[in-house]
């Protein structure tokens, strides 16, 4: 299956109202990656002011640096024709082309953020990754304490009361430590400069049998710790690997092309605001060759911690990020619709088209892969100082 990428099919509903950052790779003698504001005239490129999107991302007031700098920015190319030319099926590489819209940010994910994958963990942890097994344990789990899971405050009285209450009936798990005790699940999903953009292939490791998609708002997050944006990303999982041991947690989410991230960063500005991220309607559609589909929907009204709290949990007193971060915020997007085999549940295919999208932030599409038959990650940290110094451009901010 082919991933075809147009303007309508990729910005939000109100188009380029709002402020609209991303990186496009510009080929040439010397290109590189070039940091761009989505504007009607074309991709602005404010590379000449900022060198990198973490750079212009850690000002005061990035939405007014991005627009001065736009001002006097030329323009890259048309936001219809870079489209057009990311996907890597119909790719010319002497032309630009939409990246991922980060670069050195951290990349971190929140997990068991909404009661209804918090409980899917649980049932991954007691069926031991065997997807055969989940079906009946659901229900074991849903009937003991679903219903008194989806009511509890993290962190609250009635959470530690309702702690203590599972494990005398034998229920505890680390997941409900982390879904109703008062520290949330925090951890490194991926490496800076690692993520994969809108239209590219995503990875998932050849060895699972077990996994899906996790359709995610993404926080994006300055040095400072402020919320200055959001965009939507793909968090893969493999429900095996961590479903057989959480110290696999590494091995299920850190893969080639894992973590899919774009289209563009929606800043916070005058069309939109932290609230506009709370109330945040997400779409999920995958398509496969075997013309399966699975159409879900997921709400950041039902998350059980707010995002200012996951953002304050991540960069705190306790640990900074000086190049910033994006955090996935979790899903409760856990599917379990059969695809193959009653009672067998949902598992990607090689060749899946996977279509993330909400309203204000617009669509990521990926098509999904083994991760050993994914472009390999080579441009890391380091290629991109070497690049920046080579274009004349780390003296810039």
């Amino acid at each position: 299956m082919h991933i075809t990428l147009t303007a309508q099919s990729v910005l939000p509903d109100d188009g380029l109202a709002g402020t609209l950052l991303g990186r496009v790779w510009v080929p040439g003698r010397p290109g590189g990656p070039c940091v761009v504001l989505a504007t009607d005239a074309g991709l602005k490129d404010l590379t000449p002011a900022y060198a990198t999107m973490s750079a212009l991302l850690a000002e005061e007031n990035p939405v007014t640096a991005a627009r001065e700098a736009a001002a006097k920015a030329p323009v890259i190319g048309s936001l219809a024709d870079v489209l057009a030319n990311t996907p890597p099926d119909s790719r010319d590489e002497t032309k630009p082309y939409l990246l991922s819209p980060i670069d050195l940010q951290a990349i971190k994910a929140c997990g068991v953020t909404f009661a209804v994958s918090m409980l899917e963990r649980v049932i991954e942890e007691r069926a031991k990754g065997d997807p055969q097994a989940a079906e009946g344990i659901r229900q074991v789990i849903d009937r003991e304490i679903g219903g008194d899971l989806r009511r509890i405050k993290p962190g609250s009285a009635e959470a530690d009361r309702l702690k203590q209450a599972l494990i005398e009936r034998g229920m505890w798990s680390q997941y409900l430590e982390v879904g109703i005790g008062p520290y949330a699940e925090v951890f490194t999903k991926s490496q800076p400069m690692s993520s994969v953009g809108a239209g590219a292939d995503i990875g998932i490791h050849p060895e699972s049998s077990w996994n899906n998609p996790e359709p995610e708002i993404v926080l994006v997050v300055d040095p400072r710790g402020r919320i200055v944006g959001a965009t939507l990303g793909n968090d893969v999982n493999l429900r095996d690997f961590e479903g057989r041991s959480a110290l696999l947690l590494g091995r299920a989410k850190d893969n080639n092309a894992s973590a899919a991230l774009g289209p563009f960063i929606r800043l916070v500005d005058e069309t939109y605001d932290l609230d506009d991220i709370r109330a945040a309607d997400l779409r999920v559609k995958v398509e496969g060759l075997d013309q399966f589909v699975l159409d879900d929907k997921s709400s950041m009204s039902l998350i059980s911690r707010d995002i200012a709290d996951l953002a304050g949990q991540t960069l705190s007193k306790n640990h900074q990020y000086p190049d910033g971060l994006v955090l996935y915020v979790g899903t409760m997007f856990a599917p379990i619709k059969d695809r193959d085999t009653p009672g067998g549940g949902f598992t990607h295919k090689v060749d899946d088209i996977v279509t993330i999208s909400t309203p204000k932030l617009g669509a990521l599409v990926n098509r999904v892969r083994h991760c050993p038959d994914v472009a390999p990650w080579t441009f890391g940290t380091g290629a991109l100082m070497r690049n920046l110094a080579a274009r004349g451009l780390l003296a810039q901010k």
